[in-house]
């Protein structure tokens, strides 16, 4: 059984998750990705309630560090290719224990930081490998409420916290 109710810090990729995956381009160059409402209204939540919520990525654009910043999200690391050991300096640093980490990742550069936390999460829309690294898959897609299933798994498990008042 999962113990959602032990989690103190969430750690997510964007793309796939965060996002549906797909990137919009502009006449010149300019590019887009769409978020959706519920996940940051959730993730929002989170941060309320005293979850970290960190947002690794192997991407590296200024659109999700706007994004993070109007959800008060904790930590934005672009770049990142390694996110284990992201993952893992990240929890050293803070005092946690990985059984206290959730993980959601959808490609295979997520697959080792999903293997180093208590709970790694994945979408059904997500690559195999991520698929079956997965303790927990959402029932919504990436960019269609996958976070926001989480923050309300998270908050319905922590005393005190409902999902819906």
């Amino acid at each position: 059984m999962l113990d959602w109710g032990s989690v103190k810090i969430v750690f997510s990729d964007v793309d796939g998750v965060l996002t549906d995956g797909a990137v919009y381009f502009g006449p010149e160059g300019q590019v887009f990705k769409r978020f959706n409402i519920y996940d940051g209204y959730g993730m929002r939540k989170l941060v309320e309630a005293g979850v970290k919520v960190i947002i690794i990525s192997a991407d590296d654009t200024p659109i999700v560090t706007a994004r993070a910043s109007r959800l008060q999200v904790s930590e934005v690391h672009m770049g990142v290719r390694d996110k284990a050991t992201r993952v893992r300096d990240i929890l050293a640093r803070e005092g946690l224990a990985d059984v206290e980490a959730v993980f959601l990742g959808d490609d295979e550069l997520d697959v080792p930081a999903m293997n180093v936390v208590g709970i790694g999460v994945s979408v059904p829309s997500a690559h195999p490998c991520a698929l079956a690294a997965a303790d927990f898959v959402t029932q919504r897609r990436g960019g269609e409420g996958a976070m926001r299933e989480v923050c309300d798994l998270i908050l319905a498990a922590r005393e005190g916290h409902e999902v819906c008042p």
